[in-house]
Formats: structure tokens, sequence, C-alpha cells
């Protein structure tokens, strides 16, 4: 995995024309906000909705989530999206309905002459690609790979199941999902998402079945659509502490044996080798990686 990787577990959706979430969504507990501009935007306040979004990003960071803007699709739109979201403190883009690395590029070419006129770090905004539809799909691994800005990698499970005429269950979406993971995994970037649907977010029980089963395959992170999601994604997307203490002993021991020059090692009853300390390796980097993000003194202007 890439070295510049956000630490996220839940993010948050949050329409920026909707007052209320604006100003209660800092409170949610989510590791990022997404400003969006996209399918919680009717098409008639789309203009609008950009005006709105420089002003949200103190309310939304203040108790020190990242700010995120999800853009629309149609270029027409898009553009104009992109020259409202290219201020500071948006951290990334989701870029919508991605179908090839050549739409990736194009948009990182418009933020970096952006940039550049702003005054802004160079490099410095991320992408989220959100594959959406089945010529996508069938181009996820170059999407992956397209640029340096990209650091997450996502299948939208709703759109993508109405392109492709399923509906949106565990059993059709694995495959794509899966998929999803291991060209995310392949470029170094992260997995985000789960297996199944967003939408119903009153089953809780349900929910953290799907996000617990999801992480075990792969997943990092995911968004949520609503507040009652995100304690969920925090708890399953965070590694169980005595699954730390585990790993970290595990790694201790092989350390040691291989110090030792010893070439089967023993650990609690059973035989470890190179891929399974690495597994425990991941756990104790994402622990520590989690446990820094909360412990990061924030401003005073993103303080509670």
């Amino acid at each position: 995995m890439r070295d510049d990787l956000p630490v996220w577990r839940s993010l948050l959706f949050v329409p920026v024309t909707a007052e209320k979430f604006v100003r209660t969504g800092a409170d949610r507990g989510a590791d990022a906000i997404i400003l969006d501009l996209e399918d919680a935007v009717a098409p008639s306040q789309k203009a609008h909705a950009r005006t709105l979004i420089e002003s949200a990003i103190p309310q939304v960071a203040r108790n020190g989530a990242d700010v995120l803007v999800r853009v629309n699709r149609p270029w027409r739109l898009l553009v104009r999206d992109l020259e409202a979201a290219v201020i500071p403190g948006v951290a990334a883009l989701m870029l919508t309905k991605v179908d090839s690395p050549e739409h990736v590029q194009a948009c990182a070419d418009v933020v970096a002459d952006l940039e550049a006129e702003r005054g802004l770090q160079p490099g410095a905004l991320k992408f989220i690609a959100l594959v959406e539809n089945a010529a996508g799909f069938f181009r996820i691994e170059q999407i992956a790979r397209a640029h340096p800005r990209i650091v997450g990698l996502s299948l939208g499970s709703e759109d993508f199941a109405a392109d492709v005429g399923m509906q949106s269950e565990p059993e059709g979406l694995f495959y794509p999902k899966q998929q999803t993971i291991f060209a995310a995994r392949a470029a170094g970037i992260m997995p985000m998402g789960f297996i199944g649907s967003i939408a119903d977010f009153r089953d809780q029980e349900g929910f953290r079945a799907i996000v617990r089963r999801s992480r075990r395959l792969g997943f990092m992170c995911a968004s949520a659509v609503h507040p009652l999601q995100v304690a969920v994604l925090n708890e399953e997307f965070s590694p169980d502490p005595a699954e730390v203490e585990r790993a970290e002993r595990m790694i201790a021991t092989y350390d040691a044996a291989y110090a030792a020059g010893l070439g089967a090692v023993q650990f609690e009853g059973a035989m470890i080798d190179v891929p399974v300390v690495e597994r425990a390796r991941a756990v104790a980097r994402r622990a520590q990686a989690l446990q820094a993000r909360l412990n990061a003194p924030r401003p005073p202007s993103q303080r509670a």
C-alpha cells in the first residue's frame, strides 16, 4: 500500500444544500465528510450548491474530519464543480461514474491548472474513483492506476446494479466488488465500500454483518448515507484490541526467531510464515495509523 493514503474508516455524505446536515455533520464521528454536489442535489440547485462549499468546509471540519466533495459526471457540470471545489480545506474529490482512465487524467489536468492558478500545493488534492457502470468495471484496473492523485477506489452498488439490470444484493455484487478490491490493492490504494446495499440504514445489525464480512474480504473503509451507519463503520473498520495484541505478539515471536536464524516458527500452537506475519504487520500498522489520527492535534478552528 502507498504511504500517502488517508486514514479513513467512515465517510459521511452530506448534501451541501441541506443547512441542518452541514451544521450537524461534524458531530457524527465520521473520519471524513463528503459534501455532495451530485445525487443529493436537485438539478435546479446545482449552481447554488457550488456557492455553498466554501462556507460549509469549516462547519463540517470543526471536529477534525477531512472534507471531500462529490462532483457530477457530465462535463458541463463537472468543470463548474471543479472550479468551485478546488479550494483550501478540500482534501479530496470523489469522481463519479468513472468509466475510463482518460476521464481521471482529464480531471487531473484541470485540477492541476486550478491549483497553480490559486497558489495551492501541487498534487495535494486527492481523488476517489467511483466506478458505477459495466463499461467502467471492465477497465477498473486501468482506472485504479490512472493517476497518482487516486487514493481510493469504490464500486457504486446501486448505480452499478441498475446499469447491469440486477438487484443490489450480495450474491450479484460479490464478483464485481471483489474485483474492485483486487484492482485497488494492485494499485496500492484503498479498496472502499462493502458488499451489499447502502440504502437500508435502519437495519443496524444487518449492516454490521455486511461491513464485518466486507472487512474480512479486504475493504478498508466505506461511505455512509445516514449518521446511524457511522459508528458501525468506525467500529468494524478498526482493528479489535485483542487482534492488535495478538498481531504484536506474533511479530515479536517471528522477528526473534528470524534473528536467531530459525527457519520454522511456532506461535501459540501453530506454524507461521511470511504471509501470515505480513497480515499481522498490516494490522499493527493500521492500528498505529488510526491511533495517530485520533491523537493528532487540531488547529484551533477545528476544535469542538
